[in-house]
């Protein structure tokens, strides 16, 4: 995993200090909202160096923050109602089994609230932790716009309703991503964060043995990846073991275009990244991103951005949470 340099940091520092606020739209967000609103605390900045120690104790932390960055924004909006605990929330739904990060953006936001109590929110907490992580794991730095208030209300219904699971077909996806926004582009470039981290066997096992009630393997699965997959999720066993979402040997944490020249070789792990390589509606942009080691670096800070404007809670709407796990 490449980490940033002391002089890099220096230089992210200087210009996180003099960031000028800038607006989208009309949401309200906008680049250094919180320039002044810190005393002399860079909140970025904080945010940056708890996630840069976090990520040198468990890179898996990379895809984490990715992945929990979707989960959120795609129920209610970019909100933080993910993050908030009890029976029927989002994070007890099935779809949200062993979802990661959820605890990292709660200790996270301890350390703000330490500096800053009362002024950020859980959910731009989790956008720029998210984009520190990207940046710390080999991705480009991106602007992010900041602003945001959090939720008050999580349902696991809702989620169970909303989250594809990974065995959605390639056109149903680009259809519950247009909803959303986002076009067929920002879901191919979105499901790069897929080169960074891994998942539960429970999320792809059925491919493996049982590929839709065939009683056999996924045909499009290559025959050197089933045997890998098998030995770390055996039929027979209860286990829940993790597999690697990118095979490229000393990339599984490093955001590069590696995935992409995986799912063209038909080592895809999930069936949506494989269905996304072999779709006619899809595969000429993988075929693009795969060839390029800088076209996927390009577009995916922007593709992140622009999903956090997703449903987003500004001005009066919503509360700035004390803990990320309650309402206040």
């Amino acid at each position: 995993m490449r980490l940033a340099s002391p002089s890099l940091m220096l230089s992210l520092g200087l210009i996180l200090m003099t960031l000028v606020g800038h607006c989208y739209g009309n949401n309200k967000l906008r680049v250094g909202f919180y320039n002044g609103k810190c005393g002399a605390h860079n909140i970025e900045k904080v945010i940056y160096g708890v996630v840069q120690q976090k990520i040198t104790e468990d890179p898996d932390i990379v895809s984490d923050l990715i992945r929990l960055s979707f989960h959120d924004c795609f129920v209610r909006g970019c909100d933080a109602s993910i993050l908030l605990e009890g029976k029927h929330t989002e994070q007890m739904a099935r779809v949200n089994k062993k979802l990661g990060g959820i605890e990292d953006v709660g200790e996270i936001k301890e350390v703000v609230e330490k500096v800053c109590p009362g002024v950020v929110s859980c959910t731009d907490v989790l956008v720029i932790a998210a984009r520190a992580a990207v940046f710390l794991a080999g991705g480009k730095w991106y602007d992010v716009e900041t602003g945001r208030r959090d939720g008050r209300v999580s349902l696991s219904k809702e989620a169970e309703a909303i989250l594809p699971p990974p065995t959605i077909p390639v056109n149903k996806a680009i259809q519950l991503f247009a909803k959303k926004g986002l076009n067929k582009r920002d879901f191919v470039v979105l499901l790069g964060g897929h080169t960074a981290g891994t998942a539960h066997c429970h999320s792809f096992k059925k491919r493996l043995y049982n590929f839709h009630g065939t009683h056999k393997p996924d045909p499009t699965i290559s025959s050197s990846l089933l045997k890998v997959l098998r030995n770390t999720c055996p039929l027979n066993s209860q286990s829940d073991e993790e597999a690697f979402l990118d095979q490229t040997p000393n990339s599984h944490f490093k955001m590069d275009n590696a995935y992409y020249k995986q799912i063209v070789a038909h080592n895809g792990t999930l069936e949506i990244d494989q269905n996304m390589a072999i779709s006619p509606l899809t595969k000429g942009i993988v075929k693009g991103l795969a060839k390029s080691p800088y076209q996927f670096l390009n577009e995916f800070g922007p593709a992140m951005v622009k999903m956090a404007r997703i449903g987003v809670l500004t001005g009066h709407h919503g509360e700035i949470r004390k803990t990320c796990g309650s309402v206040n």
